[in-house]
């Protein structure tokens, strides 16, 4: 496995250093910014070693706690950036704010500390408001010695009309390949979304299932896949006498996965490894990739599968390829 793994690095050599962070996001956990316990946790490791921190300032909290959930985020990064170093892990840190003016004000207010931030996660994230975030994302990163990224979440109410759907897409992608250095990756509301059409999955069913809400999901990757990592939506469930929720989110990230999302919004630490083990790579998918991407033969284009089973395709496989080899190299083989 070592000998692969240096294979892989080699081949993944040239790849841009934003791209890699852009996969590496993985699970991302949601806390309220109000959550006071979080710094024992991270201090202990009981969360674990491989998943991204987001502290969300918006719907997990009312309206009223918005100033306490500022104020307890800058005192959790002051502790952190005071013990950073001896920590058992450090995951990614994201803020997640619920207008555009509170990019500035934390990350100012967050001072030294805020080079432990990897980036703002902006809801509901429309033509209405981008341009003030992307304005305010710009501003900040003229300051910082690091880039500090934008997670936009699409999720407004505006692009479920069919009738404008496609054109309002594409006019926010547009906008954000203009500013494509900032962005990390593209997030979807799936409880936004479902909100709409006053619906919810159960644990033993995917968002896939519901049709209107897929059909969303489908048009935001067809729309944005070929610039950006989209992760998938949040999944709800953590617990249950039958391990029914595991089942669930397995399911369910496979066809995130089979569709063309990367990663996923996790609300409970029970899902991370759930979330980390789905996306480490089959072996077989891993050798299959690392041999479209090494065949040379002029002659022939088509090869069949390492275990005899499937045929490669050089031309048409090589994008998948490449995504099993990030993959493989970031989140592991299983």
């Amino acid at each position: 496995m070592d000998n692969q793994y240096s294979l892989i690095r080699n081949l993944i050599s040239g790849v841009d250093s934003v791209i890699i962070e852009a996969h590496s996001v993985g699970a991302l956990l949601y806390t309220p910014a109000t959550n006071k316990f979080i710094y024992e946790k991270l201090l202990s490791g009981t969360l674990g070693n491989k998943f991204s921190l987001a502290l969300c300032l918006e719907d997990s909290i009312d309206d009223s706690a918005v100033e306490i959930g500022e104020k307890n985020i800058i005192d959790l990064f002051s502790k952190l950036y005071s013990r950073y170093t001896s920590l058992p892990y450090l995951p990614q840190l994201f803020i997640r704010v619920r207008d555009p003016r509170q990019i500035s004000k934390l990350y100012l207010a967050l001072g030294e500390t805020a080079h432990l931030l990897k980036g703002f996660i902006l809801p509901k994230f429309s033509l209405l408001n981008a341009v003030s975030y992307i304005t305010q994302i710009i501003n900040i990163n003229q300051l910082s010695t690091t880039p500090i990224y934008m997670l936009p979440i699409l999720e407004a109410v505006d692009i479920v009309p069919l009738s404008t759907r496609a054109s309002l897409l594409q006019s926010i992608h547009e906008l954000l390949l203009q500013n494509k250095p900032y962005v990390l990756n593209v997030r979807v509301g799936g409880n936004d979304l479902c909100h709409t059409f006053g619906v919810r999955r159960n644990a033993n069913e995917n968002i896939y299932n519901i049709r209107p809400v897929a059909s969303i999901l489908s048009d935001i990757v067809t729309t944005f896949c070929k610039d950006f990592v989209i992760s998938g939506p949040v999944w709800e469930y953590f617990a249950d006498e039958n391990d029914n929720w595991k089942t669930g989110l397995e399911a369910e990230m496979r066809l995130d996965l089979l569709n063309g999302f990367i990663g996923k919004t996790v609300i409970h630490p029970n899902q991370i490894p759930i979330v980390n083990n789905c996306l480490r790579v089959n072996q077989h998918d891993l050798d299959d990739a690392m041999k479209i991407l090494t065949f040379e033969n002029p002659l022939l284009q088509v090869v069949k599968s390492s275990a005899g089973t499937r045929m490669n395709e050089i031309k048409t496989h090589t994008n998948w390829a490449k995504k099993q080899l990030l993959l493989a190299y970031i989140h592991g083989v299983k």
